[in-house]
Order: C-alpha cells, then structure tokens, then sequence
C-alpha cells in the first residue's frame, strides 16, 4: 500500500466512511478508489484521471486536495501526451464542422430574410387596422349623443333644491343590498391549535442508528447547522437510507440548511459534535457518538386526529 493511499484510508475510516460511502459521494467506482489505496494506478482508466480522482476522494474525507497533490506529486503518475496520430483525425473534423456551418448560415440567411419580409407584412397589416378603427372612432364622435338628449330634466322642488331623477331608488337599492350583504356574512370558524412538536426517543435501531417519535403529523420543518469551522457529512432522506434525497453532501460551517418534509424522514450526520438538528424549534438529542443517523417518525393517523381534537377543544375552552 502507498503512503498516500493509507492516508485517505486512514482518513476514511476515521470519518466511518466506508467505499460506498465514498462512491456516493464522489461517483467514483469502488474499483477504483481501492487501486487509489493499493497504490495500483494501472486499474485506472488513465493517468489522466489519477489526480482528479485523488483530489475528489482526498475532499471527501476532509482533507486538503490541493496539499494532498503537492505532498505526494512523486507518487501520482503524470498525465502522458496525446499521441500525434490523432492530428489528421482532428482536422478531419474540424473541415466536417466547417462544412457544417457553411450549411447552417446559408439556412440562418435564409430565415432571416424571410423572417424580414414577415415582419413588414405585419407591420403594414396592423397600420391599415389602426387607420380603419380611427376612421370609424371619429365618424362616432361627430354623431349626436343619444345619452344626454334622452336624459330627463331635473326636478327642483319649492326650496330651490335640485333633485336628479332616480336618486332616491338608487339610494334605496343600494341600502338594501348592503343589509342582505351583511346578514349572509358568515362567522368564520375558529382556527385549530397546533400543539408543540415534542420528540421522544423510542429505541436504538443498531449500534449507530436512533429512532425518535415526533408528537405531530403533518409538515415539519427540519433545521441543521454546522459550527463554524467544522466538517460534516449531511444526509436527510425520506423514509429510509434509500428513499429519496434531500440533501447528500459534506458542509464546512458556518452552515445552515432547512427542509420542510411530511412522513418519517432519515438522517444521516457524520460529526454530530459539531452539527445541532432542530425540528419545528425542538432540538433532537443526538447523543456522543461521532456519526449518528435517525429515523424520525410521525404518528399513526388515528393518533394524529386525537392529538388535534384535543388541542382544538382545549383551545374552544
């Protein structure tokens, strides 16, 4: 084994990580990463790929990529130069891709122009509307106004004040409407209460796996942050550690990310003495341990009508 392989080894094993771990995080095959620790190079596809496959696993252990490449230059091959038989291969293709945009602006010219001729067309179309409605606006204009003429005189009474005729009906309909209005406003029912989420520990799963109850159906908000200066894995899941993916990376602090989820949500922390996980404000216990993962579960539906009748009620009295 070479030194560099055991030091992300090392690395590895001191987060809990293990080479699928590792393969999910960087999408580096198995394979390969264990030719990286063996020190076999030759099981890589290329020497190309050496360094950014050391610079990728090296990061996600928490390690300094760019340090890791300095320190162990001498033992990570060098990328060999592409032989010089492909060179007629590439003007080859760079005289196709030539031809081809030949083609494709004789085609752009092409829609350009008419895209020209279309565009006078509607212009030319949308001026002999406007000219015509203009036309037709000013010849209405000029007619006498039916409305003012078959509007009835208004009526002064003996004081010498002036009444419009209709006023009094209006006035009446409009008292009327808002009456009926305000009789058919209905009382708004009141809101239910929402108790606090509270968690409680309901059994160890495995030697590395909690499970807790949450007091409340429905959405929960799920907050995590990383101190400042500190190094996690994050991995929040639904249902299990292979429903579907929140969140599935390493974050350096200061972090904080939130996500509002429905269900029994999985987590996945690696370095629980740096990282706080709250649920609706209420901060899980995630114990001593390093890395830690949990299983967050919601009550049954019967559970969760009783715990809302009983906070609405309480809320009613």
């Amino acid at each position: 084994m070479s030194e560099l392989g055991d030091l992300l080894r090392k690395s590895r094993e001191q987060r809990g990580y293990s080479l699928e771990d590792v393969q999910e995080m960087t999408k580096i095959r198995k394979r390969y990463l264990e030719a990286i620790e063996s020190g076999d190079y030759k099981m890589l596809p290329g020497n190309f790929y050496v360094r950014a496959f050391v610079k990728n696993y090296a990061e996600s252990v928490g390690l300094d990529s760019e340090e890791v490449l300095r320190l162990y230059a001498k033992e990570i091959p060098s990328a060999s130069p592409e032989p010089m038989e492909e060179q007629p291969m590439l003007q080859k293709r760079r005289s196709s891709s030539a031809r081809s945009g030949d083609r494709i602006s004789k085609w752009g010219f092409r829609l350009l122009m008419w895209s020209f001729l279309i565009l006078i067309a509607v212009v030319v179309y949308v001026y002999a509307i406007d000219r015509q409605n203009g036309a037709g606006n000013e010849t209405a204009d000029n007619g006498p106004s039916m409305t003012d003429e078959a509007r009835p005189p208004d009526v002064t009474d003996n004081k010498g004040n002036t009444a419009k005729p209709g006023a009094g009906a209006d006035a009446g309909t409009n008292g009327n409407q808002a009456e009926t209005q305000t009789q058919l406003e209905p009382t708004p029912a009141p809101e239910p209460i929402r108790p606090a989420t509270a968690l409680t520990f309901v059994e160890a799963v495995n030697s590395t796996t909690d499970k807790f109850a949450i007091n409340t159906a429905g959405v929960h908000k799920y907050e995590i942050t990383v101190a400042d200066g500190q190094q996690s894995w994050i991995e929040v899941r639904q249902n299990n550690s292979k429903g579907q993916k929140f969140h599935f990376k390493t974050e350096t602090g200061p972090f904080t990310v939130s996500y509002d989820i429905e269900g029994t949500v999985w987590l996945n922390i690696g370095a629980t003495p740096y990282v706080e996980v709250k649920i609706d404000g209420a901060l899980l216990d995630d114990g001593d341990k390093t890395r830690r993962r949990f299983i967050i579960e919601p009550p049954a539906a019967g559970a969760a009508d009783q715990g809302a009748a009983a906070a609405t009620s309480a809320g009613a009295g």
